[in-house]
């Protein structure tokens, strides 16, 4: 039973179903089918305006790329110290930007402040010896599971604007911060001042299947070379496109993201039940992220329970993993199942009855 990531589940049946019909018959190549004109007519609609859309298999390849488009080889990129695109990209922005500098600014539960990004550029010279900023990059979902509020968006967009900054957002976990904020995707986006979208799909039911989505036109200008140079320009894109048409129909992408928060939910309320676990930030989307002591952390390892430790660097201030506690990422997926969250709460508690038969791990 695996609650190392979503990224461990497969891809959703109508996906696959739409994949598999799509793979019927001839079709033009390297994107010029009518099933990705179909994706980027659809992708204008679900975000209310005219978009540009540039189809990628990765999530790493949709940030790089996106950031390249945004910072020359001298510029500076800012983020925060824990976000994806500085901690598990393998250096990947730097690479496609030539050169350029990603910055990590501290901030609790992996969110950046808009004041604190203000006192830094504030406090950068203009002069030709320092990199100059070019943009900034929020993660929504955050790595620690916390999701920024239309307003927070706002703020920091505008921050963004003052200072001449392209504002890129990692939607990774897209879907699952809409469904938390109960929001549209225009709203969460170009209405809020992003510039720029990674929109991931592959950890909520795709196979691999992400894009980039461009509502500043200037920074599109690039996109189509960059992407080709990095490899990304699929030769059957249809097939890259079809994931993306069973994605969006008869909006599945909502109802995977509703299940995996509703789980992540079930999950954060039972472990609050349990004496002597707490969390370190709140469960806001499909990711939990529990202290609990280390004896129920070896019950679960021992039980065949599958997830990861987490870093504690952006812990709310004063707050501390004791020497006898884990602190550990639980992430729920669109194929979570309520009996697996379940037995996994029964462990954690310590039911006799639960700890007498080790879960099947097929």
């Amino acid at each position: 039973m695996n609650f190392a990531s979503d990224n461990v589940a497969g891809a959703s049946g109508p996906v696959l179903e739409a994949l598999v019909n799509a793979n019927e018959g001839p079709s033009p190549a390297y994107g010029a089918d009518p099933l990705t004109a179909e994706v980027e007519r659809r992708l204008g609609d679900i975000f209310e305006r005219e978009v540009s859309v540039f189809l990628v298999t990765t999530g790493t390849a949709a940030n790089a790329l996106a950031i390249s488009a945004a910072v020359p080889p001298w510029g500076l990129c800012l983020c925060h110290e824990e976000s994806h695109a500085i901690d598990d990209e393998c250096g990947a922005p730097e690479f496609f930007t030539h050169g350029a500098k990603l910055i990590g600014l501290p901030g609790t539960g992996g969110k950046l402040e808009a004041s604190r990004v203000e006192s830094y550029l504030a406090g950068l010279s203009e002069a030709p010896k320092q990199m100059p900023p070019r943009a900034l990059s929020i993660s929504q979902v955050t790595e620690a599971g916390r999701v920024y509020s239309l307003e927070e968006i706002a703020a920091l967009s505008e921050v963004g604007r003052r200072h001449r900054l392209a504002v890129h957002m990692d939607g990774a976990r897209f879907a699952n911060a809409l469904v938390a904020l109960g929001t549209t995707p225009a709203e969460m986006t170009w209405k809020r001042g992003i510039d720029i979208l990674s929109f991931g799909a592959t950890k909520n039911g795709c196979l691999m299947a992400e894009a980039i989505i461009v509502f500043d036109g200037a920074l599109a200008e690039t996109l189509a070379y960059r992407r080709k140079r990095a490899g990304q320009t699929v030769s059957k894109g249809r097939l890259l496109a079809a994931q993306f048409l069973g994605y969006l129909a008869k909006d599945h992408w909502f109802d995977n993201a509703r299940h995996a928060n509703a789980m992540a939910a079930r999950l954060a309320e039972g472990l609050g039940r349990i004496p002597g676990v707490r969390f370190a930030w709140p469960c806001e989307a499909n990711e939990v992220f529990p202290i609990i002591p280390r004896a129920v952390d070896g019950a679960l390892r021992a039980a065949g329970f599958v997830y990861h430790p987490w870093i504690s660097r952006s812990l709310s201030p004063g707050e501390q993993i004791g020497p006898d506690e884990a602190l550990i990422r639980l992430v729920a997926s669109f194929a979570t199942r309520e009996e697996d969250v379940d037995r996994f709460l029964s462990i954690a508690s310590g039911s006799p009855q639960s700890a007498a038969k080790k879960p099947s791990t097929a």
